[in-house]
């Protein structure tokens, strides 16, 4: 795949996408207003954790807590019991009481809005820190997860081994306008049909411009 032919790509992904369930901190995001805190724990309750309980864990979460200060008047355990079953539920819990304490104490309990800001905070690495920056502010950053990392290696337009060097390839490699949306659009690509294990290359819409780099077998 060339850098010139992403524009038509993203459209495809785009039609696509309408048939696909819309991630849950995605979700989170645009029906509170882009809620950069909310953004922030869901990203948390999120990792290594189905988007399905993901789902269920933030709402039980979100209706006790909805603020850093309000998540301070639970106990680690309340937390912990309130996220049950999100993968490492009990270390998160932890996390997200120290990052809402650091957030009222350090930051007037406010989210910080740069990504270079979001990454001295403890527990929290670029991915996070490029979802609430997107999802929160609504400004210029590329999320990479698995999806992203691997759909994009795939495709040939980056050649890279770590999801932060994936992150500054693409930034080179794509227009800025596809930043935001691109983690949303390649982790549902990512789910339903570029899959880690033999995709769905048959019924793919861009595999004639896919250069499929490291796939074995294909469906």
């Amino acid at each position: 795949m060339r850098p010139e032919d992403i524009p038509a790509v993203i459209k495809v992904l785009k039609e696509e996408y309408k048939r696909f369930k819309v991630p849950y901190v995605t979700e989170v995001a645009s029906h509170q207003q882009r809620d950069p805190y909310m953004a922030l724990v869901s990203c948390i309750i999120s990792l290594r954790t189905k988007d399905s309980t993901t789902r269920e864990a933030s709402v039980r979460l979100f209706e006790k807590a909805r603020t850093a200060g309000e998540m301070l008047r639970l106990s680690e355990k309340e937390i912990a019991g309130l996220i049950y079953p999100a993968g490492f539920y009990r270390v998160k819990a932890g996390t997200i009481l120290d990052l809402s304490r650091r957030l009222v104490e350090a930051y007037s309990s406010k989210v910080p809005d740069t990504i270079d800001e979001l990454v001295k905070l403890k527990g929290i690495g670029r991915k996070t820190a490029n979802l609430v920056v997107t999802m929160g502010y609504g400004k210029p950053g590329i999320c990479v997860d698995t999806h992203v990392h691997r759909i994009t290696n795939r495709w040939g337009i980056v050649k890279t081994k770590t999801p932060v060097a994936t992150e500054i390839a693409l930034r080179e490699a794509i227009d800025k306008r596809y930043w935001i949306e691109l983690n949303d659009l390649l982790v549902a690509y990512g789910q339903n049909i570029c899959t880690p294990v033999s995709p769905h290359c048959s019924v793919c819409r861009i595999s004639a411009l896919c250069s499929k780099v490291g796939v074995e077998r294909q469906r």
